[in-house]
């Protein structure tokens, strides 16, 4: 045993868990498993959860009536051929869109904004051992 913490993944609340892990497995290649009440998404390197919310409220953005709270960046190569694979799963693109020379903001099916972006963010950050 030991304190060692490591990140494993993030969970989302959805009104269906099922349902949302389903657009994200259609928009990344990833599996399935759960079901309407809890339900994950893998994916070489990484997880999504999601977990069914009996008064889920789906965030408003930008003007934040009800809070984003957070949001999945996804690293694309092609703005272009990226934004047609997650419009033709079920996403929205918001009308307001502030970083439009490298990434695009979109509504997941449950109403989650979500980006897509040609800034790799573990590049960015920084990957462990890159210091």
């Amino acid at each position: 045993m030991s304190d060692t913490i490591r990140f494993s993944g993030v969970t989302v609340n959805a009104p269906d868990a099922v349902a949302l892990a389903r657009f994200y497995a259609v928009i990344t290649g990833g599996v399935v498993r759960g079901d309407s009440r809890w339900a994950s998404v893998t994916g070489p390197g990484t997880a999504i959860g999601f977990q069914q919310v009996d008064d889920f409220r789906p965030p408003v953005w930008p003007d934040g009536a009800v809070p984003m709270q957070m949001h999945l960046d996804f690293f694309v190569d092609d703005l272009v051929a990226a934004e047609a694979r997650v419009l033709a799963a079920g996403a929205t693109r918001f009308d307001f869109q502030p970083n439009s020379d490298h990434c695009f903001v979109y509504a997941d099916p449950a109403g989650h904004p979500f980006c897509l972006s040609t800034w790799d963010l573990a590049k960015i950050a920084g990957e462990p051992g890159d210091d």
